[in-house]
């Protein structure tokens, strides 16, 4: 068990901590959540660590200082989501409830949870360094528009005072840097580990780095922000990226480019860890919303190569997608089935895009010289290997495991990876589409066209239309030719940048989406580290700096959601 208490600790009969994690969730001991997964994988190597989950932050204190000192430092993050979009709505209203928080209850973490908690313990501790991560950190590593201030902000690292920021998925950053800090390795040499951000003094005497437009003159001009920020996409989605180096006040913040992508083997080990795959027995049974969604759910890869414009998950992790092996994955399943409550139905087997399990590019060295943001758009890459054999293979596996009935697909997944405008991909893609929808799809198979006027889609990053009236169509033969009676469910996005009213009423009127049900469409929300932001920001496209249209009024932006349900559609 991972301690969160003086007690606990007491009772393990430690008489020091290595690690102090603070987080803005509640702390459930599954792979789901980050602060369990680096928590367990220091813990493999050795290392004390203790979690302080949601710390009060209004009182004396008493939480950040329970545990004292750290023999190596305090690690910090806000959680599972970016505290601004865990708290708000996309018209800035407050949120009434937390699904990372027992019960639900709001109010349990302060906005900027990162910066809040960092500042407390560099004023408590000023000596202790504080490594800071998680998708707060990750996506506000560099200059980024704040939408919630409606302004341009620094780094996170300016703004929390932290020493360091591991960005992306953590395992091997956080276990290098750990070491580094434990045997006192010269500062030096610490700055080089890969996959660190961190601000220096003065100016940048490396070279060959990638010098970004300073904050300063971001603020000043919003055409540098935008460049700033295609530069930096496009790195983020290389292989070999550069070292980016952005100037700030008196000084810099540098961030060292990633690890290469985790090996099966390497994935493999981040979930062969004694996960308990429960809620710390701290909470005695309180229902902890975002649990009951994960807690029978199997995570088969990380990554997403589909680069949608309002998307975070290349930026977190990565383009490049890192499989676990089928053992691992199968292993897993054998498992859960000795958890308590399985009734044999695994929620979700995927992963941010789960149809991209074991997908690569053909020719590996096409892809370490390649700098498209998209192995999908504006067309699917020719070196890209769109089958889906390994997928069914593993889909075979889990379902014969004992004690398994049904393993659903509740991830999205990406319908341009076995249809085209001339049918289907290859002889795996009907088999495929087949069994997603016939023997693992509870009820409704939801996927994301998002809109449906290719002015808007291209600025999305997203399929033409037409590719999802050829969806529909398929899906619409097969139902019938199997008697079956499953739902396609789509989800929209309104108020992107490039969407206006006629853009939304257009939408509304289309054909293909008649009889269907759609009460899934989403104001668009500017997030942190997305072209879309970006767009929403400077009024520019990034990549061709070309004006975009923007609706930042609320009342518009409300016309516009509102605009879908006027033709008498019918709303779930």
């Amino acid at each position: 068990m991972i301690p969160t208490s003086v007690k606990e600790v007491e009772k393990l009969g430690w008489d020091y901590i290595d690690i102090i994690f603070f987080t803005g969730d509640a702390f459930v001991d599954h792979p789901s959540f980050g602060t369990a997964v680096i928590s367990r994988w220091l813990q493999k190597w050795g290392y004390r660590v203790v979690v302080v989950p949601q710390p009060n932050w209004r009182d004396d204190l008493r939480d950040f200082r329970k545990f004292g000192r750290p023999r190596l430092y305090f690690a910090v993050n806000s959680g599972a989501m970016d505290s601004m979009v865990n708290h708000y709505t996309a018209s800035k209203r407050l949120r009434s409830d937390d699904a990372y928080t027992p019960e639900g209850r709001a109010g349990a973490r302060p906005d900027y949870a990162v910066t809040v908690y960092t500042q407390i313990l560099k004023k408590l501790y000023p000596d202790v360094p504080v490594v800071i991560g998680g998708i707060e950190a990750s996506l506000r590593r560099l200059t980024h528009y704040d939408y919630w201030k409606d302004c341009l902000m620094p780094s996170i690292l300016v703004s929390s005072g932290a020493d360091w920021l591991c960005y992306g998925m953590g395992e091997r950053p956080m276990l290098e840097l750990t070491r580094a800090i434990e045997a006192d390795r010269n500062i030096s040499e610490i700055r080089k580990i890969p996959q660190l951000a961190f601000l220096m003094s003065g100016k940048c005497k490396i070279q060959g780095v990638l010098l970004l437009h300073s904050f300063d003159t971001c603020l000043k001009s919003k055409k540098a922000f935008a460049e700033n920020f295609h530069l930096i996409e496009t790195h983020a989605n290389m292989l070999h990226p550069d070292i980016l180096v952005e100037p700030v006040g008196e000084g810099y913040v540098q961030i060292n480019p990633p690890y290469p992508p985790a090996t099966e083997q390497e994935m493999d080990s981040f979930w062969d860890l004694p996960f308990t795959k429960l809620p710390h027995p701290r909470y005695k049974g309180k229902r902890i919303p975002a649990y009951d969604m994960i807690k029978f759910s199997v995570t088969t890869h990380r990554g997403c190569f589909g680069g949608c414009n309002f998307c975070t998950i290349a930026a977190h992790q990565g383009k490049f997608i890192q499989s676990r092996t089928e053992k691992s994955v199968v292993d897993e399943v054998k498992a859960m089935t000795q958890l308590p409550g399985f009734a044999g139905n695994i929620s979700d087997l995927g992963a941010p895009t789960a149809n991209m399990y074991g997908m690569k590019g053909k020719n590996p060295q096409m892809c370490a010289k390649c700098v498209r943001k998209s192995c999908l758009f504006p067309n699917p890459c020719n070196n890209m290997d769109r089958s889906h054999k390994r997928l069914l293979g593993l889909y075979s596996q889990v379902g014969n495991v004992k004690g398994v009935r049904h393993s659903y697909i509740g991830s999205g997944i990406r319908y341009d990876l076995f249809l085209d405008k001339d049918g289907f991909v290859d002889e795996t893609s009907y088999p495929y589409f087949k069994t997603l929808v016939l023997d693992h799809t509870s009820g409704r198979l939801k996927v994301a066209p998002e809109h449906t006027e290719d002015s808007v889609l291209k600025l999305m990053a997203k399929p033409s239309f037409t590719l999802f009236e050829k969806l529909r169509d398929e899906f619409d033969k097969l139902n019938y030719s199997q008697g079956t009676h499953c739902e396609l469910v789509p989800y929209f996005i309104s108020s992107h940048p490039g969407c206006g009213m006629r853009e939304m009423k257009a939408l509304a009127s289309r054909p293909a989406l008649k009889g269907l049900y759609m009460d899934q469409v989403q104001d668009f929300t500017p997030t942190p580290m997305t072209t879309s932001s970006v767009m929403f920001y400077t009024g520019l496209d990034p990549k061709t700096l070309k004006p975009v249209f923007v609706e930042r009024d609320p009342e518009r932006k409300k016309a516009q959601k509102s605009q879908f349900f006027h033709t008498g559609r019918k709303k779930r």
